[in-house]
C-alpha cells in the first residue's frame, strides 16, 4: 500500500479523501508544503499539495530526496510548481476541472451582492436598522459584462450572464469554438464592458492583465471580479483606482498574497499588510478567502480525481491529468506529442 503525505489539510478535506483514498496509506499534515516541510514527506511515495503550498525547487528537490516521485495537486492551478526542477525527478498531476458550476457562481455572488450591497444590509438589519439610504445598486439586464478567459468556468459563468440578460464580450488568446460567444481584442473589452470578470489562467502573459494602463481604458466605475488568480491584477494600482472612484467596486475570491494569510485565522493578529487591509476596510470590495471552489460537488470531484491521477500514476497507466511541462503551452494535453501517442510526457 502505497504511502502518500497530504499537505495542508482542512476539516472538509478529510471526509472525501477518507471515502476515496481507502487504498493508500494516507497521512494528514496540517503544515503548508514548502522548503521547510517537505522534510515530513521522507518515506513517502507521493504528496497531495493545495493551491497555496510552494512547489520551489528546494521543495521540488527535498521531496525527491526522500522518495517521493509524484505530486498530486488537489487543485486546477499550477502556477506555484518549478516545473523545470520537477522534470525527470517528480511526476506532477492536478485535477483540472472539479465544478466550473460552483466557481461561475460564487462570481455572481460576488457581482450580486456587491452591486445590490447585500453585505450592507445584512449588516444593518441585524441592527434594526431597516433604512434603504446607501443601498442603490444598478439592473444587471442589458449590462455589458466582459469575460476575460473562456475555458469551462468562463464558459458557465457567460451561460450564467446570457440567462439574466446581460450582453457578452469575451477575450481569449484562444477561442472556444462553437461557443456563441462574441470575441474582441482586449481593448474592446475592455473599453466597453460595465464589469469585468477573471477566469484565466496565471501565465506570464497574464500577469497583471489588469494593470494601471489597462484600469484607464475601463469604463469610469466600472467593476471588477476575480474568481480565478490574485496575480492577474496589480492590487496596488486596484487601490487605487477604487479610491479615485475610477473603479465602482470589486469582488475578489483571490489575492496576490493570499498565500500568507488565506485559509487561515487572523482575527487576533494585526495583519501587516497594508494593501489587504486598506482594502477590507473599503465599503465597495467585497473579499472572501478563495472559497469560489467550495462546493460539497467540487470537494467530492476534487477527491476522486486526485485519487484517480494516484491510481493511473501507481499502476503505470497513461496519466490523464499530468501536467506537460516540457510544451511550449506549459498546458495539458492538445500540443503534447508524448499525449498524442498514448504515453507520459515524463
Amino acid at each position: 500500500m502505497n504511502k502518500i503525505a497530504f499537505f495542508d489539510t482542512k476539516p472538509y478535506d478529510l471526509p472525501y479523501f477518507k471515502k476515496f483514498g481507502a487504498n493508500y496509506r494516507i497521512k494528514y499534515f496540517d503544515n503548508k508544503l514548502n522548503a521547510d516541510t517537505a522534510s515530513l514527506a521522507k518515506g513517502f511515495d507521493g504528496v497531495v499539495a493545495f493551491v497555496n503550498d510552494d512547489l520551489s525547487a528546494a521543495t521540488i528537490d527535498r521531496l525527491y530526496e526522500g522518495g517521493v516521485r509524484v505530486v498530486a495537486l488537489r487543485c486546477a492551478g499550477y502556477n506555484n510548481v518549478d516545473f523545470h526542477a520537477a522534470f525527470e525527478k517528480i511526476t506532477v498531476v492536478r485535477v483540472p476541472a472539479y465544478s466550473p458550476y460552483a466557481v461561475a457562481e460564487h462570481a455572481l455572488a460576488l457581482l450580486l451582492t456587491l452591486n445590490r450591497k447585500i453585505h450592507k444590509a445584512y449588516n444593518r438589519t441585524r441592527d434594526f436598522d431597516f433604512r434603504l439610504s446607501g443601498l442603490v445598486g444598478f439592473d444587471l439586464h442589458g449590462k455589458t459584462i466582459g469575460i476575460i478567459g473562456t475555458g469551462k468556468i468562463g464558459r458557465v459563468f457567460a451561460d450564467i450572464c446570457r440567462g439574466i440578460s446581460m450582453k457578452i464580450l469575451a477575450y481569449d488568446p484562444f477561442p472556444a469554438k462553437d461557443s456563441g460567444l462574441e470575441y474582441v481584442d482586449l481593448d474592446t473589452l475592455l473599453t466597453n464592458s460595465d464589469i469585468v470578470s477573471l477566469h484565466c489562467p496565471l501565465t506570464e502573459s497574464t500577469h497583471h492583465i489588469i494593470n494601471g494602463e489597462s484600469i484607464k481604458k475601463m469604463k469610469d466605475g466600472a467593476y471588477i471580479i476575480n474568481t480565478s488568480r490574485g496575480r492577474l491584477i496589480d492590487t496596488e494600482q486596484l487601490l487605487v483606482a477604487l479610491r479615485s472612484g475610477k473603479i465602482g467596486g470589486a469582488g475578489l475570491d483571490v489575492y496576490e498574497e493570499e498565500s500568507e494569510f488565506f485559509y487561515e485565522d487572523f482575527s487576533q493578529t494585526i495583519v501587516k499588510d497594508d494593501i489587504l487591509s486598506l482594502l477590507v476596510t473599503l465599503p465597495n470590495v467585497i473579499i472572501t478567502s478563495h472559497q469560489a471552489f467550495l462546493t460539497t460537488e467540487a470537494l467530492e470531484n476534487i477527491a476522486k480525481t486526485t485519487i484517480s491521477n494516484l491510481d493511473e500514476f501507481f499502476s503505470g497507466e497513461k496519466l490523464s491529468n499530468e501536467i506537460c511541462y516540457q510544451c511550449k503551452t506549459g498546458d495539458i494535453g492538445a500540443n503534447c506529442e508524448k499525449r498524442k501517442a498514448g504515453e507520459r510526457c515524463f
